[in-house]
C-alpha cells in the first residue's frame, strides 16, 4: 500500500526484453535506498512494482505482460522521469489517501491554465471509471495523490500547487501527455459490496440502493 506523496524522481536507465515481458532498472539519486530489501515494493508512476534487483543508487523490476497490457510502460522511453514512492510503513503518515498501485486506466492532458502560483490540469475521463471519481475526492494520477476540484460528465480538473510540480513528474506534463489513473480504492470495494448478488459489477447501483444499504 501506499500514500501517493512522491518521495523523490528517477529515470528509466535500461530496459531488457524477456519473451513477453520486460525487466527494467530506475535510477535515482533522490530516493533512500537505505532500508529498501529484495522483494520490496516501489511504486514507479503510480505501478507496484517487486524490487529484484537493487544498485547503489538504482533497483530493477520484472513488468509482466498484463501489466505491459494495461500501463505506459510499453511505450516509455530510456530517460523516462518516473515517479516513486516505497510501500508505506504502519507509522507512515497518511498525507494522501490510501494507494494500491494498481492502475485503473490511462488518460491524457487536455487543458492546462495558470491560477497565480498554481496550474490547473484538466484530464480526459475515461467513461468506464467516471462513475468512481467524485468532485473534491482524492484520485491517483502516475502515483501523485490529488483532489478532483472540478468535474464534467467527460473531464477532471486538478489543480497543482507548486510544491507538487517541483517534487513530481508533473511539470513534464504537456497537452496531450499520456497518464496513469487510479481511482479512490474505497469506491471500487463499496461497488463490488453493493453489487455482490449481481452478476454486473458496474450496473445496479443506485440512491435508492445506497438508501436502502444505510449509506445515506
Amino acid at each position: 500500500m501506499f500514500t501517493g506523496i512522491i518521495e523523490a524522481t528517477g529515470k528509466l536507465s535500461a530496459v531488457v526484453q524477456r519473451g513477453g515481458d520486460i525487466s527494467i532498472t530506475i535510477s535515482s539519486t533522490e530516493l533512500d535506498f537505505s532500508d529498501v530489501k529484495l522483494g520490496d515494493s516501489i511504486a514507479s508512476n503510480g505501478v507496484c512494482l517487486t524490487v529484484t534487483q537493487l544498485g547503489a543508487a538504482s533497483f530493477s523490476a520484472d513488468v509482466s505482460s498484463e501489466t505491459l497490457a494495461h500501463t505506459l510502460f510499453g511505450q516509455y522511453q530510456l530517460g523516462q522521469l518516473i515517479n516513486l514512492e516505497k510501500a508505506m510503513l504502519p507509522t507512515t503518515r497518511m498525507g494522501g489517501h490510501m494507494v494500491s498501485g494498481h492502475v485503473d486506466g490511462v488518460s491524457y492532458v487536455t487543458r492546462m491554465e495558470t491560477s497565480g502560483r498554481a496550474k490547473h490540469l484538466w484530464l480526459a475521463l475515461p467513461k468506464a471509471l467516471a462513475h468512481y471519481v467524485a468532485s473534491k475526492g482524492s484520485i491517483t494520477i502516475d502515483g501523485i495523490s490529488l483532489t478532483v476540484n472540478e468535474l464534467t460528465a467527460d473531464a477532471l480538473r486538478l489543480t497543482i500547487v507548486p510544491h507538487t510540480a517541483a517534487q513530481t513528474t508533473i511539470s513534464q506534463l504537456k497537452v496531450g501527455a499520456k497518464v496513469h489513473l487510479e481511482v479512490d480504492l474505497i469506491a471500487r470495494y463499496l461497488e463490488r459490496l453493493l453489487n455482490k448478488d449481481t452478476a454486473n459489477t458496474t450496473a445496479g447501483v443506485n440512491m435508492a440502493l445506497l438508501s436502502q444499504r444505510g449509506f445515506l
